[in-house]
């Protein structure tokens, strides 16, 4: 099961951002697991994510949807900082 790593910048505060639900209402149907929550501590709108995804395509999938689209708009995410990185 490989490992995710996302960053993306926010627009609604970390304290927001640390405390939606949203991570796991949207992840939580797809399997994934370990999902660890990080922010830049000398700037607070940049925030990472890491998570272990047991199926890459059915994430990919559902970070096109309007879920995803929702919970970003949500949790304050900048959807054109978001950068996903995989596990190799």
């Amino acid at each position: 099961m490989p490992t995710i790593v996302a960053h993306h910048n926010i627009t609604k505060g970390a304290d927001h951002w640390l405390n939606s639900p949203k991570r796991q209402e949207l992840f939580g149907p797809l399997g994934v697991t370990g999902i660890r929550t990080f922010v830049d501590p000398q700037d607070p709108t940049r925030v990472a994510i890491l998570m272990d995804v047991p199926d890459i395509d059915a994430m990919n999938k559902a970070m096109q949807s309007k879920a995803a689209a929702d919970a970003m708009a949500f949790d304050g995410v900048v959807p054109e900082s978001l950068v996903i990185l995989i596990e190799s």
